[in-house]
């Protein structure tokens, strides 16, 4: 069985946690059965892992997503999109990347998933029965029965399996109207041949190889694969879902499914009810007399929200235009603690590698960078001359040369840029 899981977006509504980089999925605010915390791609995967073990496992997301997946998953087979154009463009990508890369047929069967669901084991037994569909339809699907007229979701129109049609985010009335003729949530599953999809495909870009396709993203048209394909698609068979499907896109379902109202330093009233505070700062959070709130405050911004208003949380989280302060890199992660630009630029991070772990090469032409090591011994190679570095070094890297970093142990440095307009970071494996 071949399982493409999809890492799409930035996961707005989740701001402050969520970024462009660390989305949302990646977010370790959930508790495995021993109680120790994990992302929503952690979870997904240790099920699939547990339910399907003979399943091929691949995984599609942005350029920007990979070292982060490649920090929480081991050895997993990452598809990086060049560019984030949704999920039409995502799965033409991965059906190229199953028919060139893999060498598997046209006829072969796989079946999309996104990564950052919240259910439970029935929901993978049922991925077996809508991959099978494909024998008899073009598209297999999988749907859940709603729990309530929501409008956020998707609903699949259906006759005892035979899909009819489909309604994108109804009003809450029309939702209403929907479930009493037994529609479902649509669940966002989807199985097909890997030739049926390459085939739609052509008539934005022709191609036979992957290598042309990848340099040719940019012209696949940016839609959903719902949009584009399933919508106008009359051969699709939906299985049935009833147990517990819950999209963790919005704050209201995220805090039901920690476990704890608190994380991180902070304080709750005895005069505050059903609130929830997560505190990612070095600084104390006080909450008092709230309810039915959350309250986040992380390196990139502080949140107050009612629940029920954090469904609409991404028209303004929009209209914020600033770099993400906090990433995970395969390497360790960096925070952000100050940055300017402009004619005389200039950014400071404190760095955290793990041992063992290489930065890999660095070419940067805008700017020149001062490390200072706090911590840890690593071997720090410029220009293929390597010293070895501790704490108390400082180290000025001129702009042009070319550097590498490999942690002999665990390193924490605080890294300087110096120079003019946008500074960027330049990670090279």
């Amino acid at each position: 069985m071949n399982i493409v899981l999809l890492s799409g977006g930035s996961g707005k509504r989740l701001w402050p946690l969520s970024n462009g980089v660390l989305s949302k999925q990646f977010l370790k605010l959930l508790k495995d059965d021993k109680g120790n915390f994990e992302s929503m791609v952690q979870r997904i995967m240790r099920q699939l892992t547990s339910n399907i073990p003979e399943a091929n496992i691949f995984v599609s997301c942005h350029e920007s997503q990979v070292d982060v997946i490649q920090q929480q998953l081991n050895k997993v087979e990452i598809i990086s999109e060049p560019d984030r154009r949704d999920t039409f463009p995502a799965i033409v990508l991965a059906a190229a990347h199953l028919r060139y890369k893999k060498q598997m047929n046209d006829n072969d069967i796989f079946v999309t998933l996104p990564i950052d669901v919240f259910v439970e084991n029935s929901y993978f037994q049922l991925l077996r029965d809508v991959e099978s569909f494909v024998n008899n339809c073009n598209i297999g699907l999988l749907g859940t029965i709603p729990s309530y007229p929501s409008e956020k979701y998707g609903y699949i129109k259906h006759i005892n399996g035979k899909v009819t049609g489909f309604v994108e985010k109804p009003s809450a009335v029309e939702a209403e109207k929907l479930i009493s003729q037994n529609a479902l949530w649509n669940c966002g599953v989807a199985a097909m041949k890997i030739g049926y999809v390459l085939d739609l495909a052509q008539k934005y870009v022709e191609f036979d190889n992957f290598e042309f396709l990848y340099e040719q993203y940019r012209n696949l048209p940016k839609i959903s694969f719902d949009h584009e394909v399933i919508e106008n698609e009359f051969s699709i068979q939906t299985a049935l879902h009833k147990d517990e499907w819950k999209d963790l896109g919005t704050w209201n379902t995220f805090v039901e499914e920690i476990g704890t109202n608190i994380i991180g330093d902070a304080l709750i009233s005895d005069n505050s009810t059903n609130t929830h505070t997560l505190n990612m700062l070095n600084i104390p959070v006080i909450v008092q007399d709230m309810h039915d709130a959350v309250i986040i405050a992380s390196y990139d911004g502080i949140l107050v929200t009612s629940k029920s208003g954090s469904s609409h949380l991404k028209p303004l989280v929009e209209r914020i235009s600033c770099r993400p302060m906090y990433e995970q890199r395969k390497w360790g992660k960096h925070r952000i603690l100050d940055y300017n630009t402009g004619d005389s630029s200039s950014l400071i991070k404190r760095i955290h590698m793990d041992a063992g772990k290489s930065m890999g090469y660095q070419y940067h032409t805008k700017h020149t960078q001062i490390w200072i090591i706090l911590s840890g011994k690593g071997i720090l190679t410029i220009d293929e001359v390597d010293s070895v570095v501790s704490a108390n070094s400082v180290i000025q890297i001129p702009i042009g040369a070319n550097c590498s970093l490999l942690a002999a142990t665990k390193m924490e440095f605080i890294e300087v840029q110096l120079g003019h307009g946008e500074l960027e970071e330049v990670y090279h494996s």
